[in-house]
């Protein structure tokens, strides 16, 4: 089945802003997603790796990317489709609590 990279951001003045029954129900689809067999995690501190031309290993602090809202999770989910992905994902918190999830199709391989 294909598998789709999730990208959740959102802060905790949307959640704090969003009833306390909807942000109920958005955890129980996160809980439902994990027990379907998705690998799910709260963000930590990146690191940005680079390695130019294989000279050397450099290391930095922080994200690379930048959005006005902070990345607060990540998912691999199985889906039959991109569309069945969004609805799974449509529930949880980050979509619900006025902030956004990014889906991601997982290319492998020679797909």
């Amino acid at each position: 089945m294909p598998k789709f990279i999730t990208i959740g951001y959102g802060d905790e003045a949307g959640y704090a802003r969003t009833p306390a029954s909807v942000r109920a129900a958005a955890h129980e689809q996160d809980a439902w997603l994990g027990a379907q067999g998705a690998l799910m995690g709260i963000a930590g501190t990146p690191v940005q790796v680079r390695n130019p031309e294989a000279t050397g290993v450099k290391t930095g602090e922080g994200a690379f990317m930048s959005a006005p809202l902070p990345v607060a999770g990540f998912a691999v989910i199985e889906a039959a489709t991109i569309e069945e992905a969004i609805e799974k994902v449509s529930g949880v918190p980050c979509a619900v609590a006025h902030g956004v999830v990014e889906v991601w199709p997982l290319v492998q391989g020679d797909e």
